[in-house]
């Protein structure tokens, strides 16, 4: 069983539970998933990239990433309906957990320069999104490898109602947020 998901067990929801004073314990908001999601418009001339992209994006999510295609045509950008554009992953119960537990404890302290997470990046209903520069930060990925840098997008989805019950849980997670 993935560590992170014995945490929110024993201490997570119990303390959401008496800070938030739910009554019932099936009211504790819960993470119901991440999604990981990479830009690759660089793939429509450079058909490798891509390549790349999806390799690294499987090796750091531990499952094959879906490829997202253009809903329309973009000529400032040399994109035609249709082309590969996107790589995203949405992962679920154990996959999610040991995510989690590898961002937190492996991929953020390794960033450079890192002052916090942005405590801006919540939607208003309790969901969580956040940016990678690069995806090396994984250890999982070797550096020399390595033939262009892809930055990554990371969202959580939880159920709770409010930013305040979704910041304080990712808090108890560990998530390291910017203080005010």
């Amino acid at each position: 069983m993935a560590r992170l998901k014995d945490v929110y067990k024993s201490k997570v929801a119990p303390a959401l539970q008496e800070k938030f004073e739910y009554r019932s314990s099936m009211a504790v908001p819960k993470l119901e998933k991440i999604v990981v999601s990479m830009g690759v418009g660089k793939a429509v001339q450079d058909k490798k990239f891509l390549d790349n992209a999806f390799k690294d994006l499987t090796v750091i999510s531990g499952q094959k990433p879906m490829i997202c295609k253009a809903k329309r045509s973009v000529s400032n950008f040399k994109v035609r309906e249709g082309d590969k554009t996107g790589l995203k992953v949405t992962l679920r119960k154990e996959r999610m957990f040991e995510f989690l537990d590898r961002l937190i404890n492996l991929a953020i302290p390794r960033v450079k320069d890192f002052r916090g997470l942005n405590p801006k990046g919540f939607d208003g209903r309790g969901n969580y999104s956040m940016g990678l520069d690069e995806q090396s930060a994984f250890p999982e990925i070797d550096p020399a490898k390595i033939d262009t840098q892809q930055g990554m997008n990371i969202t959580f989805v939880t159920s709770a109602v409010s930013d305040d019950e979704a910041r304080e849980m990712l808090k108890l997670f560990g998530m390291p947020f910017k203080e005010n």
